[in-house]
């Protein structure tokens, strides 16, 4: 990963481009309508999972929220966040290098917490995956407040599959709309966004 956004961080600093959006744009936007529709005040504390070239932070800023943080563990990730939020003139965004499955224990009390394929990364791990799972789980539940919001976005867990992996302290609020596929007479979604509460 460090390779990749040194690539993204010089083609930035070369020709302006902020990169790749995980899942488009339109998943960004999902996700702010539904902020927006349950009325998540703008103060809230948001946490942003491995938030690559900090795109969501950014449209979030422009939103109002005045309490985001965003956490990667790639420098070059970070740095190109950092880069783009201040082209951005925006200085209401904490940006930390820190591996989401081995926090601090001041990263915490976040009413919101957001991850678009970062789950899906950490699940393709080839050095003990359920390991790392429960560890991801573990972290999110420290760093959630009690009644908080997670928010996700995958391409390589169905629902059912999720429901399974934040089985324990988490449950669904709401399934969010993404688009179908059909192929050989079934239908399908290509990704899978959930919101679950914690418990």
């Amino acid at each position: 990963w460090d390779a990749v956004y040194e690539r993204e961080l010089h083609t930035f600093q070369e020709y302006g481009d902020t990169g790749e959006i995980w899942f488009g744009e339109e998943s960004v936007n999902r996700l702010l309508r539904w902020m927006q529709r349950h009325k998540i005040p703008l103060d809230a504390a948001v946490l942003d999972i491995g938030t690559g070239n900090g795109v969501l932070l950014v449209e979030l800023a422009k939103l109002g929220f005045s309490n985001i943080t965003g956490i990667d563990y790639s420098p070059s990730a970070i740095q190109l966040s950092r880069s783009i939020i201040e082209k951005e003139g925006l200085s209401n965004i904490t940006l930390k290098v820190e591996d989401f499955l081995n926090l601090p224990t001041e990263l915490s009390g976040f009413h919101v917490c957001i991850d678009k394929g970062t789950f899906d990364a950490i699940s393709l791990n080839p050095d003990n995956a359920v390991e790392k799972r429960k560890q991801y789980v573990n972290s999110l539940s420290r760093v959630l407040k009690a009644n908080g919001f997670f928010l996700i976005t995958s391409c390589n867990w169905t629902k059912e599959e999720l429901l399974n992996e934040f089985c324990e302290g988490f449950e669904l609020f709401e399934v969010l709309p993404t688009p179908k596929f059909s192929f050989g007479g079934r239908s399908g979604n290509s990704v899978a966004a959930l919101v679950f509460q914690k418990t």
